[in-house]
């Protein structure tokens, strides 16, 4: 009998314990359940401004098709491109901005422009400039929406950005990633052979027939011309390059108002030779930057008082890693606009601003 009760009491005592337990364990999952439920509703409120930024940009983008000859003039030798754009007004016109490469010098009725409604507008005239492989469509339409854009002057890596275009002719395709790096230049760019490069990279996937699209911040606002790709495989490796939209726009309204880009010029002469040891010995802590070895007379440089012995350390926004960054930043500059920028003069790192003049004045 003993016995018995014993057992009984192991028995009553046991189950109070596993009790116990499972209610322990039924509080715990009950709490996990609370974070998770809490923390789906953030991330849910993020993607939810996700997609509502990409309802908002996808009307000022548009599809681009071309057909080009190739070798010969039959149907079978045609090569066709496609590629994608932004809408913008300039002055009472509306244009599409994208990239040289898309146009390839296609005629005018070789170039199908479709919007995300799925209208087709018309190319009325068409106008580029090889050396940043920009392009420019003023089209004839109306009821058409601009994009919004941002200050590419201000992008910092680490962003979030969206890339959206037309890879493989599949329109209006939204990708998302992160800027990787700002201020790429040298690059191999295969058949565009871009003379001035001063990119964004990002790891949004990009793939042939981005080309053109837009790269877009959280608010909404074009940021950059997605142009190229660094690839082994000819698709996205997760290494693609865009023309901050500030240097595109710029080439863009040159294009509209005079035919042809008047590239910006600064005025100094830039000293080789400036390396570590010569940083080290004005303060630097590293060679960075554009040595000052001569100023232009009459030239914007003297105009801001640019003297002998100065580093140029940032410039439009970019730092400066070198003399041949600055010349490629310098070139890609509006020349309507009050340009900051910073030197390290006497051992402290001065602001300044400049308007920078036409080349064309100052070459002989």
């Amino acid at each position: 009998m003993r016995s018995f009760l014993a057992l009984l009491l192991v028995l009553l005592v046991t189950g109070l314990c596993v009790g116990q337990d499972l209610q322990f364990v039924s509080a715990n999952r009950a709490a996990q359940r609370e974070e998770i439920l809490a923390e789906a509703d953030f991330l849910q409120r993020e993607l939810n401004h996700l997609k509502r930024v990409v309802r908002y940009v996808r009307p000022s983008i548009v599809h681009i098709e071309t057909t080009m000859a190739g070798n010969g003039f039959s149907k079978s030798s045609e090569v066709d491109e496609a590629g994608a754009g932004i809408i913008f007004k300039h002055e009472k016109s509306f244009f599409v901005l994208t990239n040289r490469h898309v146009i390839n010098q296609a005629p005018l009725e070789r170039i199908r422009i479709y919007l995300e409604d799925g209208r087709q507008i018309r190319a009325k005239r068409v106008l580029t400039d090889r050396d940043t492989d920009v392009a420019v469509v003023e089209v004839d339409s109306d009821r058409l929406i601009p994009a919004e854009v941002g200050d590419s002057s201000q992008v910092e890596v680490g962003e979030k950005v969206f890339a959206v275009g037309s890879p493989f002719g599949l329109s209006q395709t939204v990708t998302y990633g992160i800027i990787s790096a700002v201020g790429r230049r040298n690059l191999q760019l295969g058949r565009q052979g871009l003379k001035l490069q001063n990119f964004f990279q990002t790891d949004a996937a990009i793939n042939p027939g981005n080309s053109g699209g837009p790269l877009i911040n959280l608010r909404g606002e074009v940021i950059g011309l997605n142009t190229a790709i660094a690839s082994n495989s000819g698709g996205n490796d997760g290494i693609g390059f865009a023309i901050p939209i500030h240097a595109a726009l710029g080439v863009a309204e040159q294009l509209i108002e005079k035919g042809q880009v008047a590239r910006a010029f600064f005025g100094v002469r830039m000293d080789a030779d400036f390396d570590a040891t010569g940083a080290k010995e004005i303060g630097l802590f590293r060679a960075r930057g554009a040595k000052v070895s001569g100023v232009t007379p009459g030239s914007p440089a003297e105009a801001a008082m640019i003297q002998v012995g100065d580093v140029i350390t940032k410039f439009y926004g970019q730092e400066v890693e070198d003399d041949l960054q600055l010349i490629n930043i310098v070139s890609l500059c509006p020349l309507d606009e009050d340009i900051r920028f910073e030197i390290y003069r006497d051992g402290k790192f001065v602001e300044k601003t400049v308007r920078l003049a036409a080349r064309n004045r100052f070459e002989n």
